[in-house]
């Protein structure tokens, strides 16, 4: 990751900055170009949205995944591009920055962000944690198919992990998957998909 102006910016004033093209999210008043993803990272992301994608069409559910949308946390100067970001689309009409800015921040508009872990690993184990959950979204997936997390979200040794958090009385509680594990989502309670599908997508 690269900071491309050091000077504190408000969120209004980074949708006005942001070009087309290039991938920037807004960090408490910081904007942040996000480096090119690695191969294996971008098949990760189109396996696991392919999935949730067929599953989602298959129970008739009013949703979508974007390609560029931002999630603005509350009372927050901070604006991020998940790398999966399931909309609940019967909510956008509640939503008071997406029609011009393409923006949700509201927890009924996201059932569900999914984050591929690349090297700023603490962005989504801390930062980004922190404010889904205040946002109040349901469900938050991690996926480190390269285990870079920290020994204390992964565990020692380290290994790819996927772990999934769900909002239960406001705060979120993890549960991991390795290997040959399915993954429990209550989202998609018959989505039928194990941990090591998912980290052998990005394995040509």
């Amino acid at each position: 990751m690269v900071q491309v102006l050091q000077k504190p910016v408000t969120f209004a004033e980074f949708v006005d900055w942001k070009p087309d093209g290039g991938r920037y999210e807004l960090h408490n008043g910081v904007i942040v170009e996000m480096s090119q993803p690695l191969g294996p990272h971008e098949e990760i992301i189109g396996f696991t949205a392919r999935k949730i994608t067929v599953e989602f069409d298959r129970l008739n559910l009013p949703y979508s995944i974007p390609k560029q949308a931002l999630v603005k946390p509350p009372e927050s100067e901070s604006g991020y591009v998940p790398d999966i970001l399931l909309l609940n689309r019967t909510n956008l009409v509640n939503e008071p920055l997406w029609q011009k800015q393409s923006t949700v921040t509201q927890a009924a508009s996201i059932p569900l962000i999914i984050e591929v872990v690349s090297t700023n690993w603490r962005d989504d184990y801390l930062t980004k944690l922190r404010d889904y959950e205040e946002i109040g979204i349901p469900e938050y997936w991690i996926i480190d198919y390269l285990a870079l997390g920290g020994i204390r979200y992964i565990g020692n040794p380290k290994q790819p992990t996927i772990s999934i958090h769900l909002l239960i009385d406001g705060e979120y509680q993890v549960t991991q998957f390795r290997d040959d594990a399915r993954i429990t989502s209550s989202t998609f309670p018959d989505l039928n998909l194990t941990a090591q599908q998912i980290f052998q997508a990005g394995n040509i």
